[in-house]
């Protein structure tokens, strides 16, 4: 479909909320030479974003201020879209790249949740799409990849919830403290993590952390069909690039600032 053009009053009220973030206390006259907005279209929209409390006049005449109202636009911007904003344009690179598709996923209770998938831009899938796909973090390669470099004290956390989840498979397998343990410690080891080849044999998973600063915020994967390569060739054509990947991601994160609380 055709893109929509845009609703031009929308636009200009979006660009006076702009301008009046940039100063504290702004004129009439002052919006105007920064918007280009018609003086009259001005005072309409203040009129409008007044009646909504987001504006308010100041005592000086023909001067407006934002109010603490505009927090509440930035309220549903938190660490999820801040992280698949980052993520986005990279993992789809890795997948024109590689061909095979690539994920996201961020921690969820007792798993991981798929919150971006590169599928649609790769038909080598046996999934027609798997956002808010919820997966193990014990035998899933980004659910492992979570848990092997997060806070040791949160990693302790989650191990105690999952040996206490209703879930029989996840008391089955936090259960077997010492062989978690090993996984644990052999994926740090090694930098990335694997599925468990008993988990849908017929493809696997490679995955490595996403940090924001020093902290796990999410995991990254790729998954490719077990017919099509060996886990060692996998390892030795992915790794490289999803650490790569992962490291872009790091870096757009901190370019994106959280709004102020």
């Amino acid at each position: 479909m055709p893109a929509a053009r845009p609703i031009n009053v929308v636009v200009r009220a979006l660009k006076l909320l702009r301008a009046l973030n940039r100063q504290a206390i702004s004129t009439l006259d002052a919006l105007h030479k920064a918007t280009g907005i018609p003086k009259p279209s001005i005072v309409r929209l203040l009129q409008t974003l007044e009646a909504e409390g987001l504006v308010r006049r100041a005592p000086q005449y023909g001067a407006y201020h934002l109010t603490s109202e505009v927090n509440a636009l930035a309220s549903g911007y938190h660490s999820e879209p801040r992280i698949i904003e980052a993520a986005a344009a990279v993992a789809d690179r890795l997948t024109r790249d590689l061909k095979w598709p690539v994920s996201v996923a961020v921690h969820d209770g007792d798993a991981m949740v798929v919150r971006y998938s590169t599928i649609p831009q790769s038909s080598l899938s046996f999934f027609h799409s798997t956002i808010n796909m919820r997966i193990s973090m014990l035998t899933q390669a980004m659910g492992r990849a979570y848990l092997a470099f997060v806070d040791p004290l949160e990693r302790k956390a989650l191990l105690n919830m999952l040996h206490s989840a209703e879930s029989a498979g996840a008391i089955e397998a936090a259960s077997e403290s010492q062989a978690i343990r090993a996984m644990l410690t052999q994926v740090r080891r090694r930098g990335y993590a694997l599925r468990d080849p008993r988990v849908r044999p017929e493809s696997s998973t490679i995955a490595v952390p996403i940090y924001d600063e020093d902290h796990v915020v999410a995991t990254l994967g790729l998954t490719w069909f077990s017919s099509a390569l060996s886990t060692d060739k996998a390892v030795e054509s992915f790794f490289a690039p999803l650490q790569q990947a992962s490291n872009e991601i790091s870096q757009a994160l901190s370019k994106l600032t959280l709004p102020a609380s």
